[in-house]
């Protein structure tokens, strides 16, 4: 195997799971030590493949490649309470009312839908103080500027 950086070569990238990397940097000895990986654009050490042999270019030396042991790991109850805090609106949408284009110069209530130009569509859920109120929005819950 021809080592040289500019290469393509296969590595595991433990931030997208892609093997296709680029060879970044190579020790004096010809051993891969930097990758960029083609999918993510990340950079990281040269990780070859899961049940391949990794070839010490320089001893010309076949070692085992060791694998490490992943853990799962548990949701914690705050998170779900998180999680499940963006399924729903705290107050059910107005349906009776039209959707609104967002202006913060507009006033709004709770119940009223409106279309914001980033967020998407959403339901006017409380004011938390005077010229805020909480929408809930399919990505989750924002604080937005009204009565300005």
């Amino acid at each position: 195997m021809q080592v040289a950086v500019g290469k393509d070569v296969e590595a595991v990238c433990r931030k997208c799971g892609e093997v296709w990397h680029v060879i970044v940097a190579v020790d004096t000895g010809g051993k891969i030590t930097k990758v960029q990986c083609k999918q993510c654009a990340a950079y990281h050490r040269y990780r070859p493949p899961e049940g391949e042999d990794r070839v010490d270019a320089a001893a010309k030396k076949v070692r085992k490649t060791t694998t490490r042991k992943t853990t799962t790991r548990k949701t914690t109850k705050k998170k779900a309470a998180k999680k499940s805090a963006y399924s729903e609106p705290l107050v059910e949408p107005d349906l009776s009312r039209p959707i609104r284009l967002y202006k913060m110069t507009e006033v709004y209530t709770p119940g009223d839908r409106v279309d914001h130009p980033k967020f998407g569509e959403g339901v006017v859920e409380m004011s938390p103080g005077p010229g805020k109120v909480n929408v809930f929005f399919e990505n989750g819950r924002k604080t937005l500027a009204h009565e300005r």
